[in-house]
Order: structure tokens, then C-alpha cells, then sequence
């Protein structure tokens, strides 16, 4: 599927992954372009780098993911707040926009699920610095992942930690992770909340001790039900697979091109959960530098490229793993969060950023 995507959206390379998140097990880790290994010497440089245990990339959207749980975590905000997206925030000398503005208030559902980096900025001016960078390096997202492969990559971050990091990496612009350690992450939010080691041999993780505690288990059912919004109702409804109740997110990251962001080139990303209900899977694809075509309208973004992908690949892999589907499963349980009116404030009912008013846009446009 990596392979057929790549060629597809004609892209220079792609990075995938399965965990088994009960297990802490790597299934399945691929990186392409890749090499025939009964002829090692005819590979090139690209061919042998391992993009996904090696290479790291400032992941995107995805990364909002680790700044919803921390606001929810510490009770910043809940399901039933929102921010004011309706203009972009200007920092200094830095302007924060929506690559799809909604120009109105929006509920943490519809920040998460509609992807605003401009709702997602302001909830972290809520947090701020200290608590975030003590978050993320729980997540061990400040050092390499130990496990029994030789690729141990550094991931890369702002020595000095400035509030106008803080605000770009609150949405994935500005640090730098392996594939592997957004897995490990995400899978730690929709889990029991606890920080477990990854391995790549089966029952290797059977005599460790537990992970650290880092997020509640009510955090991480919170997370949840976003990560299905965003398949239901947002930029990821391509991953939408009949039968099976799959959440997630998508990422879709300028790369930095001759000491700037280059918007022509970007790393388009869905890391999918399923099922949702019950998490026992993770299954990431990463499509680097995509072209958009006539069948995406043009975009190069993670909800056109990788979204897709990862569906397929779920499609076909669930029966191979046994996870039955369900057609007749009673009422998703993120839909109560997910208010639909016609109604909306002409401003917020409560003073500073938060609100608890929000309205459901009467039309999806892009993902």
C-alpha cells in the first residue's frame, strides 16, 4: 500500500509501522525506497536509510494529539470548551494561520477534528512551556527509544525553550521525533495511559516492568473519542472503514528546505487507531513530498494521501488478525460530544479563551 501510494502521488519515499498495543509488539515496519538484502551492495543511500526508526521528521497534526491530552489531563479544558479560531494569531513577529479557516469559535471537537492549528496555539498559550516540555519528555519524545534494533535516532528540539516553540510545536512545527516515537506516543494516549516499550520480538516485552503512569484512563477514553471525530466527522474520513471503528489523525507538515518551510514539499501522515472502542492496533503511514493530483483536488495533505492507505491496510488486515467487524454496534460513543447547531454566540458567553458554545459547520469542504 506504501509502495502504490508512493507511486501514485509520485513521492521520493514512505515510512510505515504496526503496533500491537496491548503488547508493546512491532509488527509490521517498512521503509521505502528499500533494497533487495540478498544484494546489499547494490543499494544506495536512500535505500538504506531506515526512515522509520532513524530518520526524524516534524510530524504535523499529528502531534496536536500530545497537546489535547495535556490540556485534558490538566484540566485546561474539556470536550464542551472551545477557542476563537475566527482569526489568525499573530505572535511578535509570527503569524499563526488555518490552512482551512472556519473563521468562528470552535469546540475542542471541531479544533481536533478540523485541525486548527489557531485553536490548537491558543489552547497552548493556556498551558504554556514548562508544562508542555515536562509532558512531552514523559512521552519520552526527548530521547531515543531504547529497543533491540541498532537505530537509536536523537530526537531534536529547541535548546532554549521559548514560548514561540512552544506555540509551533503545540501543532508539530518545530521538533523532531521518529516515526517510532509517535507510535509509541499515541499509543500511550489511547491505552491505559501508561508509557510501554516497544519491541520487535514476539513476547519481548512479557517479562518488563510497566510503563510510567502518564496520562488517566478517563484522559486517555477522552482521547479517544476525538481520535473517531476526526474519522467521522473531519480531515481523516477516507480511513472511514466499513465495520470497524477506526480513529485517528492526520499530519501534514511543511519540511524545511534551505533554512526555511518549503510548501511544495511536505510529509503527509495518518496514524490510525482501531477499533477506537477498544484500541488494539496502531497503524502509521508517512508519505514523503506527495504531488496532489486531479482525484485530491490538488492537495498534497495526510487526509487525501495517508488516510486512504492506512485503510486499505485495515481493511485487509483485521480479518487477518481476527478483529471481527460490527455492523450493528449500538451508538458511537463520540457522537454526544459532536454538537450539531444552527445556533452560535456572537461572542464567547465566558471570559478569556475558553467557551463552552460552539457550532457544528453546515458544510465539510476539504480534508
Amino acid at each position: 500500500e506504501m509502495r502504490r501510494t508512493v507511486e501514485e502521488f509520485h513521492a521520493i519515499g514512505a515510512a510505515g509501522v504496526v503496533l500491537d498495543i496491548k503488547t508493546g509488539e512491532l509488527l509490521a515496519m517498512s521503509s521505502l525506497p528499500d533494497f533487495d538484502p540478498h544484494f546489499p551492495s547494490r543499494a544506495g543511500d536512500a535505500q538504506r536509510f531506515d526512515r522509520v526508526a532513524l530518520g526524524t521528521y516534524e510530524m504535523g497534526s499529528t502531534f496536536k494529539s500530545f497537546t489535547f491530552a495535556l490540556a485534558l489531563e490538566s484540566g485546561i479544558a474539556n470536550l464542551h470548551n472551545g477557542y476563537d479560531a475566527s482569526n489568525p494569531l499573530h505572535y511578535a513577529n509570527f503569524t499563526i494561520t488555518d490552512s482551512h479557516p472556519k473563521r468562528r469559535w470552535l469546540s475542542l471537537p471541531e479544533i481536533y477534528a478540523y485541525s486548527s492549528n489557531v485553536g490548537t496555539a491558543r489552547m497552548f498559550l493556556d498551558i504554556g512551556t514548562h508544562r508542555q516540555k515536562e509532558f512531552l519528555n514523559k512521552l519520552g519524545m526527548l530521547k531515543p527509544i531504547d529497543f533491540e534494533m541498532p537505530e537509536h535516532a536523537q530526537p531534536l528540539y529547541p535548546k532554549d525553550w521559548k514560548e514561540i516553540n512552544g506555540i509551533t510545536i503545540a501543532y508539530g512545527h518545530g521538533i523532531s521525533v521518529t516515526p517510532l516515537h509517535l507510535v509509541r506516543g499515541i499509543a500511550t494516549l489511547v491505552g491505559d495511559g501508561t508509557l510501554e516499550p516497544l519491541t520487535v520480538l514476539k513476547d519481548g516485552n512479557k517479562d518488563k516492568a510497566r510503563g510510567e503512569r502518564v496520562i488517566s484512563a478517563q484522559t486517555a477514553l477522552q482521547m479517544r473519542r476525538l481520535m473517531r471525530m476526526v474519522v467521522r466527522h473531519g480531515t481523516a474520513g477516507k480511513a472511514d472503514i466499513a465495520g470497524y471503528r477506526v480513529g485517528g489523525k492526520t499530519g501534514t507538515a511543511e519540511k524545511v528546505q534551505g533554512g526555511g518551510y518549503n510548501k511544495d514539499n511536505k510529509m503527509a501522515s495518518f496514524i490510525g487507531v482501531f477499533p477506537i472502542d477498544a484500541p488494539r492496533y496502531i497503524v502509521l503511514v508517512m508519505i514523503d513530498e506527495p504531488k496532489g493530483n486531479k482525484i485530491t483536488f490538488g492537495f498534497a495533505t495526510g487526509g487525501w494521501i495517508a488516510a486512504p492507505a492506512v485503510g486499505r491496510v485495515i481493511e485487509r488486515m483485521a480479518p487477518l488478525m481476527d478483529v471481527k467487524p460490527g455492523f450493528d454496534v449500538a451508538g458511537d460513543d463520540a457522537e454526544q460530544y459532536w454538537v450539531d447547531t444552527e445556533k452560535r454566540p456572537s461572542s464567547p458567553p465566558l471570559p478569556g479563551l475558553r467557551t463552552a458554545a460552539y457550532v457544528r459547520p453546515v458544510a465539510f469542504v476539504t480534508r
